[in-house]
């Protein structure tokens, strides 16, 4: 049989080539005409240990993880059940395992699924340089009907360096894959895809922030590596000497984030990439940046918490700190990107409000988007670059931070002639001399907070769709799986409402009430466990009708069938604001 997205879990212990094997078949799948997402799941350890690549192939554009997977591989009959709550499987899903060695109790599902065995080991033993992991992907790939023409292009780019014997022992292992797959128990195939095939791009949630930054004008990056935050900066550290960049690992997060203010307050724009913890200590810094207006974007792709976390896993409960987390009234934007391809336009939006607002901007993705490799198709470019309102000529007596009908002043760059000021944490005057008198201080905190409020951010704060009287609202990685439930309701005749958050500070009351029009039922969806995203709804919006939450911490996602069965549920109850059945 055929369907239109199949999802793969493949496991092993440290070493045995799953992420190599998953990144492998998802480059092969997008050249057979296919769209893909492949999340990547381990522990702490910095070597070793069990590490699970999770794919799902569709013939469709996909944001989000199914409901259930249809074929587990297992290198290594014991590296499932580390990654048994992430697998979620039906009666008829299949499980592959090499039997050499036995398997540990517990190890494998029981009976409920399909278990077949595939002698991984034993067949790569009788090839000269043979890896289990290449007999595995030739298997798969006959399995979910990938062609071979398709796997070894893949191959070959992937092994060209280490060799023509490196090469040839794997593609002989892959092609004894494919024949032993032939012999394993049939599971549903996609479709093939014989259409004309757009542009595809292979690329994961940090690669896309990166780019955006880029973009948007970035050309100064300083930060100190920090998981899953990491690859992003890896990424620009070879991407910006190509348009004239440079990239500085700081000594640590403090030295990082002081590092792109200077350079924001020299005229370059600048970015730090960081995690939870390293958000926690740039803090302080951020709010010199906004009491002094000079213009930074801080990336922060979030994990588990609180203190170290789980440093591997996704969780969106860092918005807190950053719209509260800033010492005193620190007006200061907040964005979070919806979907993998909107990591591109959410940092160079970013970068753009940053400069044109000159303050900060904290941008809020989170390991599901920034360490999951997606195949997508080719973004349409936008024009949205920096534009910093720079003053050409200079009266006597620069006024840096001068009050006008409009709230952003003109910031002169060092060097200009008459355009000298000063530029530090203490509350100032319109010059930008230190002044304790409450005058200045009254002036001072209402121009920084009117540049926010007056700016018109036009439709970029929130992805919209539908406009039945049941809405669901929700922000960052859980837009995508929201947009699929949706998907499947409005194919059972049903319109429900969607409204994915982008922009969280400044907040849109006005935008938010005419998405909400005629709103009687609302689902909050989240990732948090104190519900920090409905608490900030509540707080700044009003919320109409009779509001759910559906609400929990990392490291699980969210599954589409979990928000068709919630809001089903609104047939057979009740509930009363904020309820939970």
């Amino acid at each position: 049989m055929e369907r239109h997205s199949l999802s793969i879990a493949l496991t092993g212990s440290g070493g045995s080539g799953v992420m190599t094997m998953g990144s492998i078949l998802l480059q092969a799948a997008a050249k057979a005409g296919w769209y893909g997402l492949m999340t990547r799941s381990a522990g702490p350890q910095i070597r070793g240990g069990e590490a699970a690549a999770l794919l799902r192939l569709s013939l469709e554009p996909i944001e989000s993880p199914d409901d259930t997977f249809d074929l587990v591989l297992a290198i290594d009959p014991g590296s499932m059940a580390k990654f048994v709550e992430e697998i979620p499987l039906r009666n008829d899903s299949l499980v592959i395992s090499d039997a050499e060695g036995g398997r540990r109790s517990g190890s494998l599902p029981e009976t409920t699924s399909r278990l077949a065995d595939l002698p991984m080991k034993k067949l790569a033993k009788g090839i000269d340089g043979g890896r289990p992991n290449m007999i595995a992907l030739g298997a798969v790939a006959k399995l979910i009907g990938l062609p071979e023409s398709s796997v070894y292009p893949v191959l070959e780019n992937i092994l060209i360096s280490k060799g023509a014997d490196a090469l040839e022992a794997s593609w002989t292992c892959v092609q004894v894959g494919f024949t032993a797959g032939a012999d394993l128990p049939e599971i549903n195939r996609l479709a093939a895809n014989n259409g004309l095939q757009s542009e595809r791009w292979s690329i994961t949630g940090n690669e896309a922030s990166g780019l955006g930054a880029l973009r948007g004008g970035v050309r100064f990056v300083a930060a100190y590596p920090i998981t899953p935050a990491t690859e992003m900066l890896e990424w620009l550290a070879a991407s910006l000497p190509a348009v004239g960049g440079v990239l500085v690992q700081a000594e640590d997060e403090l030295a990082s984030i002081n590092q792109i203010i200077g350079a924001a307050f020299g005229g370059t724009p600048s970015l730090t990439a960081t995690s939870g913890p390293g958000l926690a200590l740039m803090t302080e810094s951020i709010g010199l940046a906004v009491c002094s207006e000079v213009p930074v974007v801080i990336i922060d792709v979030m994990r588990c918490g609180p203190s170290t976390g789980i440093a591997t896993r996704s969780e969106q409960s860092d918005l807190n700190i950053a719209l509260h987390g800033l010492h005193g009234d620190a007006p200061h934007l907040v964005l979070a990107p919806t979907s993998i391809t909107d990591c591109i336009f959410t940092a160079q939006w970013a970068v753009h409000l940053a400069e044109a607002l000159q303050t900060a901007a904290i941008v809020l993705s989170d390991q599901s988007l920034g360490q999951t490799q997606a195949i997508i198709n080719r973004p349409a470019d936008v024009d949205i670059t920096a534009r910093r309102l720079v003053p050409q000529h200079f009266e006597t007596g620069y006024q840096r931070y001068a009050i006008g009908d409009s709230a952003v002043s003109p910031m002169a760059i060092p060097g200009q002639t008459g355009g000298q000021y000063t530029a530090d944490g203490l509350e100032h005057d319109a010059s930008g001399a230190p002044s304790s008198h409450p005058n200045d201080h009254y002036a001072q905190l209402e121009k920084r907070q009117r540049k926010l409020t007056e700016f018109d951010f036009g439709e970029h704060w929130a992805d919209l769709e539908g406009d039945g009287d049941t809405a669901v609202i929700t922000w960052g990685s859980t837009t995508g799986v929201v947009k699929e439930a949706l998907s499947r309701l409005r194919g059972q005749g049903r319109n429900i409402r969607m409204i994915g958050m982008r922009l969280l500070a400044p907040e849109r009351p006005r935008e938010m009430a005419q998405a909400l029009k005629g709103v009687t039922n609302l689902l909050v969806v989240e990732q948090s466990h104190s519900r920090q995203f409905y608490r900030y709804l509540r707080a700044g919006f009003s919320l109409p009708g009779t509001v759910r939450v559906l609400s929990r911490p990392g490291p699980l996602p969210f599954r589409p069938d979990e928000i068709v069965r919630e809001i089903n549920a609104w047939e057979a109850c009740d509930w009363s604001e904020g309820a939970k059945p």
